[in-house]
């Protein structure tokens, strides 16, 4: 599981913030063959400072999280049990789970002690479309939206230097993996007729920014 971190998230952060690059993943890129045998002899001089030189904030985008097994042989496989098979998902198949969210923060916070966060990304693809009355209805993304502000709210509380959030995204668009098929935005986006509708989402999201606060 720890190289699992270390792929997706200490491989980076890291040299980020001048702990270099983490042994045991060099170790694994070397078994892997994705490294060579001499290892990192291609960073020179100078590189990890570089790395390692101030930064006003972290950009953290955030969607859910990643369930793994570990089979006998050590291989990672997505866990498939029945209690992680029933829980919420958007369209896109991705669990919600905001307390991953909470969880990130503060790790960034007390581990890597990030001058200051912004959450650059979050959000989750519905394909609630106009009814009746021409309006998109979309009560899931609320949902969702509200969960990981609270959450959000809470990592601050705990010492988090959370100092911005922008919501994925603003206009149904182009998923780069997904083409048009997944709708991500707080506007719906008519493809045939460049038409735009504020769905309930936006016009919830307005007031929580008017107000400073979640209902």
């Amino acid at each position: 599981m720890r190289v699992f971190d270390g792929y997706f998230n200490r491989w980076f952060l890291d040299p980020i913030y001048g702990r270099r690059y983490p042994a045991d993943m060099v170790d694994a890129y070397q078994k892997a063959g994705v490294l060579p045998a001499s290892g990192l002899d291609f960073v020179v001089d100078g590189d990890l400072e570089a790395i390692a030189a101030h930064t006003d904030f972290l950009g953290v985008n955030y969607y859910s999280r990643s369930v793994l097994k570990a089979a006998a042989d050590g291989e990672l496989f997505p866990a498939d049990d029945a209690e992680h098979a029933t829980l919420e998902r958007t369209d896109m198949g991705w669990e919600v789970y905001p307390q991953g969210l909470y969880d990130l923060l503060c790790r960034l916070h007390f581990e890597y002690q990030a001058p200051k966060l912004y959450v650059t990304e979050n959000g989750a693809s519905y394909a609630d479309a106009p009814g009746a009355d021409g309006k998109v209805h979309d009560t899931r993304r609320i949902d969702y939206l509200r969960a990981h502000f609270v959450k959000a709210h809470e990592a601050m509380a705990a010492g988090a230097p959370l100092a911005g959030y922008f919501v994925w995204s603003l206009m149904d668009n182009f998923e780069w993996a997904k083409g048009y098929t997944e709708r991500f935005g707080a506007v719906w986006v008519d493809y045939e007729t460049q038409a735009r509708t504020l769905k309930d989402s936006a016009l919830w999201y307005q007031q929580v920014i008017a107000e400073n606060a979640v209902r």
